[in-house]
């Protein structure tokens, strides 16, 4: 079933209108961030202080159940924190991400008492690099023998746990025939080498060294196989969105919150600068005038678009207990869109910014730096436009990242 075929969705009261939670928190983190997102970027790892704040609003735990310690906040929910974070730094908010969803589509297939090890600690925090076939996961006697390098291990600086998706091999190590199948395995983070590698053009901050072990015994117990529903130990609502929609929903969030923040600065700019090239100061120029109204609107659609569809798909969840593939699909489309609509805001700022944007000193270069990297993850890929597109065309096809 559709979302749309639920019916009228009750009105959804914006948390800032009532108490103080999770998402007002999170803005009011944004002071921290900003004044430490410089010292971030150059330890290319989040600092003491800004874990410290993460921790003590138990940032790294809002998408597990409560059974294990979480907060089980509704999606749409975890993404207007997300956003908040990344307004003051993306690094942050993009390690929030990735260790939030990481855990949830981890503890939703472990045992209870597993999960609970694992992620019962406000302080835990679990990081992996991206799947590929070239490491080897050897059955054996009560577990696996894993051995493989990973990359893009985002938040491993901090984590306390690591893990990685590995194909599964025959005894003998050699490839299984056909399509491999993945194991997702968890262990203790002084159990792997980290490499510290990371060296980019953005988010600096998140530490997104690469790892590697070699014939490292994984028990069974801290292993599992994602994204199948039929498997899941957890059945909340978060559980029927796949890891995929989920990271997706984070990183677009991620996305607005830099391109919010980039649209804030070319908004403080203009107020007070007269470009040299020009008759009159930013501020009273109409091009300058109309071309912030346009930002600022397609900013506000990209938000009301993601966060809209995201809760109709919530609504489904919560009613139905799984999403459709139309949903799905409806999910992937929004987010993917809204990542690429969000770039090309934050292009339009650094551009408005004129020579003041190519500063380090100023608020703009690494911020722009930032959202390019954003753009480039795979769940900004226009790909996925396609496979909406066939889908909506009734061509088919066999969909993926849903």
């Amino acid at each position: 079933m559709a979302a749309a075929e639920l019916g009228t969705l009750a009105p959804q009261v914006p948390e800032a209108l009532t108490r103080p939670g999770p998402v007002g928190h999170a803005r009011a983190l944004i002071p921290l961030l900003e004044s430490a997102a410089p010292a971030i970027e150059q330890a290319r790892e989040l600092p003491p202080a800004v874990l410290e704040a993460l921790r003590a609003n138990d940032f790294f735990r809002l998408l597990t159940s409560p059974a294990i310690g979480g907060q089980a906040l509704p999606l749409p929910v975890y993404a207007e924190v997300v956003e908040a974070l990344a307004i003051g730094d993306a690094s942050t908010a993009w390690c929030v991400n990735q260790g939030n969803v990481s855990a949830l589509t981890s503890a939703t297939f472990l045992a209870p008492e597993v999960a609970r090890r694992c992620f019962g600690d406000r302080a835990s925090a679990l990081a992996w690099g991206a799947q590929h076939n070239r490491a080897t996961a050897v059955p054996v006697p009560g577990g696996y023998r894993v051995t493989g390098r990973w990359d893009f291990a985002s938040g491993s600086r901090h984590a306390s746990l690591m893990g990685a998706h590995v194909p599964v091999t025959e005894p003998d190590g050699t490839p299984r025939p056909g399509r491999p199948q993945f194991v997702t395995v968890l262990f203790p983070r002084g159990q792997a080498r980290i490499i510290g590698d990371w060296a980019a053009m953005g988010l600096r901050g998140t530490g997104s060294d690469s790892y590697e072990v070699v014939d490292l015994f994984v028990p069974d117990s801290h292993a599992c196989f994602r994204d199948r529903p039929e498997a899941r130990r957890d059945r909340g609502t978060i559980t029927a969105f796949s890891s995929h929609l989920c990271y997706a929903t984070g990183f677009a969030a991620t996305a607005l919150g830099t391109a919010r923040s980039l649209l804030d600065r070319s908004i403080a700019l203009a107020r007070g600068k007269s470009a040299r090239a020009a008759a009159q100061p930013m501020a009273e120029n109409h091009g300058v005038q109309s071309q912030i109204a346009q930002l600022e609107a397609r900013l506000r659609a990209g938000r009301a678009y993601l966060l809209g569809t995201v809760r109709e798909a919530w609504a489904e969840a919560e009613a139905m207990g799984e999403l459709s593939l139309d949903t799905r699909m409806a999910v992937r489309l929004a987010t993917t869109s809204v990542m690429g609509d969000a770039t090309e805001v934050s292009v339009a700022c650094y551009r408005a910014g004129g020579t003041t944007a190519i500063l380090e000193a100023e608020p703009f270069e690494r911020r722009f730096r930032d959202a390019l990297c954003i753009s480039q993850h795979l769940q900004a890929t226009p790909w996925h436009l396609e496979m909406v597109g066939r889908h909506l065309l009734g061509v088919p096809q066999v969909p993926q990242f849903l």
